[in-house]
């Protein structure tokens, strides 16, 4: 199944995003759901996340956001799990 991982920075959390962006990185490759990601840029700045999962379930996509270091950093404002369709790409 394929879920939207949502996530919007809290205001100034630039540094906490660039503090744990290599922890998150490696959480990313060893979750081995991931088919996407990349950062939402707001005024040239990252400002949240966008990833893609490829996941048996919603409760697996929420154990890869229990375990982001992103998340568990503080770093976000919202985090939304959405079923997706890919349709085109």
């Amino acid at each position: 199944m394929l879920i939207a991982l949502i996530a919007k920075d809290k205001p100034g959390a630039l540094q906490t995003r660039k503090d744990n962006r290599s922890a998150h990185l490696a959480h990313i490759e060893a979750s081995g759901i991931v088919a996407q990601a990349g950062p939402l840029i707001v005024d040239g700045e990252m400002a949240g996340s966008l990833i893609i999962l490829d996941a048996p379930d919603m409760s697996a996509a929420q154990a890869f956001v229990d375990g982001d270091p992103y998340g568990k950093a503080g770093l976000f404002s919202s985090v939304e799990l959405i079923e997706w369709k890919k349709v085109v790409g």
